[in-house]
Formats: C-alpha cells, sequence, structure tokens
C-alpha cells in the first residue's frame, strides 16, 4: 500500500498545472473569456482564473471552483484532470 509521504510536490504540482491548462483549453473552445468565467462563478476579478490557469505562484482551482466552473462549461468536472495529450 502507497503512503502518501511517497507522494512528491512535484507530483501534486504537475495536476494542478494539468488542471489549469484543461480549464484554459476548455474555455477557449467554449469562447468564454477569463473575466466572464469569473463573474460567472462569483468572483469580480479575473485573478482567480487567470493566476490559476498558469499555475502562478502556486495559486490553482480548488474543488468548489473546479465545481463551478464544470457547470458554467456545461463539462464534466472529470475532464480537467485529464492528461495533456501532447
Amino acid at each position: 500500500m502507497k503512503h502518501i509521504d511517497d507522494m512528491s510536490e512535484t507530483y501534486i504540482n504537475n495536476y494542478h498545472k494539468i488542471i489549469g491548462l484543461n480549464v484554459k483549453r476548455i474555455r477557449n473552445e467554449k469562447g468564454i473569456s477569463q473575466l466572464d468565467l469569473a463573474h460567472k462563478i462569483g468572483h469580480k476579478s479575473v485573478s482567480i482564473i487567470s493566476c490559476a490557469e498558469i499555475n502562478h505562484k502556486n495559486n490553482h482551482f480548488n474543488i468548489e471552483h473546479l465545481l463551478k466552473i464544470a457547470y458554467v462549461l456545461e463539462v464534466d468536472i472529470a475532464e480537467f484532470f485529464k492528461e495533456i495529450k501532447e
């Protein structure tokens, strides 16, 4: 059985990056701006979206953000966790 201490910060950070990139990709596919998405999930500023999409200064989406974003973008939340295909 695995132990949580075996999970590296790099592994976790990579998932935050994958999630941010997927949110950005889907948001762009739907033609929604960062500001519009921020407003639709109840934020007045674009900063939560812009910083989390690029993992700026280790900013990332929490589960509540992801649930709201999935609802607004009309996608299954699982779409945000899919590996990026190069």
